[in-house]
């Protein structure tokens, strides 16, 4: 699957310093996959964020289709039980 990331998920993704490398990680084998709104996908992973030392929860928002994942865009949050859904 090709992952299109978008000039406002990159712009982003620097500006809350996630690397693309993370980005693409999620995407390819993301440990949650949730529906969100406008026909969006919400992907999510946890991991273990070096600089704050800390697990953290990894979200890519995008739009997928058989061939591709556009990314809208992407944050990270330490709030994991706010959005991590148990069960799935």
């Amino acid at each position: 699957m090709e992952i299109i990331i978008n000039k406002h998920a990159s712009f982003e993704a620097e500006r809350r310093g996630i690397s693309e490398e993370l980005i693409k990680a999620v995407v390819g084998n993301p440990q949650q996959k949730l529906p969100s709104r406008k026909g969006r996908v919400i992907l999510q992973s946890r991991y273990f964020d070096s600089e704050e030392s800390k697990e953290m929860l990894l979200r890519v928002i995008g739009v997928e289709s058989l061939e591709t994942f556009n990314v809208v865009t992407t944050y990270r949050t330490s709030k994991i039980g706010k959005y991590w859904m148990e069960g799935r």
